[in-house]
């Protein structure tokens, strides 16, 4: 599906919510839809579980009523690993979860939300738009009766906590650390002992000693979670999840016998929920950071750059496996991916890498 199809711009997620305006209204109420939407998400979830809970209240009111989406968190209907499964069985139309949930059953579905050492949130926007991500998505999850959009981002995440300092990779080696996606298969090379936990049991495991660390998103979400009354040590950057995307996922069968008028508002909704999430990530981030350093004693940890030397060699290596062994449609994935990395890589250098670094300069500047 060309993105020249769908409604886009500036006012995206203004205007999506307006759109039932211009929209002709059903005869009769046989016309109106229900839909279930199973979230990776614990309800109430700040970013993750209320972005997801937006996107469905946006679709109902752009289309005015006549695709009703109703949320279910995880568990309620599926558990949080299950949503894949029930939207590409019609056990629900919709889904919202992160795509590196799956890569055990498709391993190059990682591509489409995050990859260790890989893009930034807005690279991997261009990617996906501009730098025919989608199209490869779609054919990727075509055999499965699913359909993808971008629907949310956390942008750049935190490297996580750890109940001891993390001084030099040999600290790596057999420490229990929580963690999902390729990021994982790159710690794995490192020596860590990987336990894959959905975001409703970290806490538990982290407080009983189960695990010796874990990692989330960020402050945002790690605040509300209360992981800093279990440990202070907090670790940046991450290498893992540079801008980690969540993928909005509809019953194929289910989306193409929509009318185009509601085709184009699920589109619309999810790329303005795609910028949304990102916005309040990004909006509410910097101060629950400064909250769980001043109120709650968090200690911010950098990781030692021998360390992230070993996580870039390990990741590399991650990538470099699909790239040579994986199928067909993993290998032409990863090398859109990876020929796309290394053009942005050129251009952020000078652009966005360059301003922040000149921005961080000492000079005297307002403060408000």
């Amino acid at each position: 599906m060309k993105r020249r199809n769908f409604l886009t711009g500036a006012g995206l997620a203004a205007g999506a919510t307006t759109l039932a305006s211009a929209l002709p209204r059903p005869a009769i109420a046989q016309d109106r839809l229900e839909w279930k939407m199973v979230t990776a998400w614990p309800k109430g979830l700040p970013g993750l579980g209320t972005g997801a809970e937006r996107l469905a209240e946006r679709i109902t009111k752009a289309s005015d009523g006549r695709l009703n989406v109703k949320v279910f968190a995880a568990g309620e209907l599926v558990d949080a690993m299950g949503c894949f499964d029930a939207v590409s069985q019609g056990q629900a139309e919709m889904g919202h979860d992160s795509s590196s949930y799956h890569i055990d059953k498709l391993p190059a579905a990682g591509f489409f939300s995050a990859m260790p050492m890989g893009l930034t949130a807005g690279e991997h926007n261009g990617w996906i738009y501009f730098g025919g991500g989608q199209e490869l998505w779609d054919e990727l999850y075509a055999p499965s009766g699913v359909k993808a959009f971008l629907a949310g981002n956390t942008g750049a995440q935190m490297g996580g906590w750890f109940r001891k300092e993390i001084g030099s990779v040999a600290d790596l080696k057999g420490l229990r650390f929580r963690i999902t996606g390729h990021g994982a298969q790159a710690l794995a090379k490192l020596g860590v002992e990987i336990v894959p936990l959905p975001n409703g049991e970290i806490f538990s495991n982290l407080q009983s000693g189960a695990i010796d660390g874990a990692e989330w998103v960020g402050p945002y979400n790690d605040l509300s979670l209360g992981f800093y009354k279990i440990t202070k040590l907090y670790y940046w950057p991450g290498f893992h999840e540079p801008g980690s995307a969540t993928q909005c996922i509809v019953n194929k069968g289910k989306f193409e016998a929509l009318p185009d008028e509601l085709k184009q508002i699920v589109a619309a909704c999810c790329s303005a929920e795609n910028d949304m999430m990102l916005a309040e990530f990004n909006g509410r981030s910097p101060a629950a950071l400064a909250s769980l350093v001043n109120e709650h004693g968090v200690q911010l940890k950098q990781f030692p750059r021998d360390v992230l030397v070993a996580f870039g060699i390990a990741s590399g290596e991650v990538l470099q496996e699909l790239l040579e062994r994986g199928d067909d449609i993993t290998r032409q994935i990863a090398s859109s991916y990876l020929r796309y990395r290394q053009d942005t890589m050129r251009y952020t250098r000078i652009a966005e890498t360059a301003f922040a670094n000149a921005r961080s300069y000492k000079f005297d500047f307002p403060k408000g």
